[in-house]
């Protein structure tokens, strides 16, 4: 399907640089730009590409200043990362979906399956469980027993999801992922471990996206949350009675223990480890490889290290911890001569 400029400026409220007929049909990074595809420019690293480019258009922030002239046609607009965002999710949608249910499927009888549904070959719907309208569950994914699913949601090869879980409306949950196994909780006897039994659920909120292989674990009892619009990574890890608050975002290989409560529009590069039942606040920003062992102030607050810290004291601490060689040679000097000061008494 090919877009000119003139629809693509409109659709994103752009304001165009060139031929406003010049026609796409592609999608290409910058610096790997070819003739009939879209490009984008909004990390200033990468501007020398857009004098280079062969892509027919670019997508370019409102405040660029051109250095010469450019070949492609520019399409400006306030924010170039998130107008193009918005034109490869129109893309994505505009994909043909499956529907109908593959023979080599297993559907329980007990089971509800909505309107416009896709299950792939080999995928299992347990007894009881509510498939909503316009879903798409592909091959090898098991559907518990009970869960119940909304509408439009979208569950890729290989997924578990274990018996009564819950998703709302547009969940996208990758390849490999766990959802519901039992969460960690074993009792130490004498004889070694007694396993406590998690009879608890996990609840996925509306508009929620899981990347590949990361497993949430149920609840001891009640419920492990994750709200609306929260987006995780691959890798991750969601221990047993945690709750993730709307709209934040976590990067690969986060790891939660459990009862750990996280606030809202939180944002947690990769490799954080967060300790059990403590609460972060809203808005805080835990970078990677962060280590975070008690609650947060909150605030906009930010933390980096292990154990987590205020940035001005980590930055601080590491400037010292640099010069901990040399500091050490001028104490070893300092002793001897002190050493010596004393003999000489």
């Amino acid at each position: 399907m090919e877009f000119t400029a003139k629809q693509i400026a409109e659709l994103i409220g752009g304001r165009i640089e060139g031929n406003e007929n010049a026609a796409v049909h592609t999608f290409a990074k910058i610096e790997e730009g070819q003739p009939g595809a879209i490009s984008f420019l909004s990390n200033p690293k990468y501007t020398h590409f857009l004098y280079q480019t062969t892509s027919t258009i670019v997508l370019v922030n409102d405040d660029l200043q051109l250095e010469h002239e450019v070949k492609p046609t520019l399409i400006r607009v306030k924010n170039a990362y998130e107008a193009v965002a918005k034109l490869l999710q129109l893309y994505e949608s505009m994909k043909p979906k499956k529907t109908g249910i593959d023979p080599l499927a297993s559907v329980s009888a007990k089971a509800t399956v909505g309107k416009d549904v896709y299950i792939g070959a080999f995928a299992v719907v347990g007894d009881g469980a509510v498939i909503g309208d316009g879903c798409q569950i592909y091959p090898h994914t098991v559907i518990g027993d009970g869960v119940k699913m909304g509408a439009k949601c979208l569950i890729y090869p290989n997924v578990t999801i274990y018996q009564g879980c819950q998703l709302g409306n547009n969940v996208t949950i990758h390849a490999g992922s766990v959802i519901g196994a039992d969460g960690f909780g074993f009792a130490p006897n004498q004889e070694g471990y007694d396993k406590i039994p998690q009879i608890g659920i996990v609840i996925i909120e509306d508009d929620v996206e899981i990347g590949a292989n990361t497993c949430i674990d149920r609840s001891t009892m009640g419920q492990t949350v994750i709200r609306k619009g929260v987006k995780l990574d691959n890798l991750i890890q969601v221990a047993h009675n945690c709750e993730i608050g709307e709209n934040t975002v976590m990067s690969a290989q986060v790891g939660m223990a459990g009862s750990t409560k996280i606030g809202a529009w939180c944002m947690v590069g990769g490799q954080a480890g967060f300790s059990g039942h403590i609460h972060v606040a809203d808005k805080t920003f835990v970078g990677a490889q962060c280590g975070v062992i008690g609650d947060t102030k909150g605030n906009g607050e930010q933390l980096i290290g292990s154990p987590a810290m205020d940035p001005k004291v980590y930055f601080k601490g590491m400037a010292i911890l640099r010069r901990l060689p040399d500091m050490y040679k001028e104490l070893g000097a300092l002793r001897k001569e002190l050493e010596e000061l004393k003999a000489k008494q």
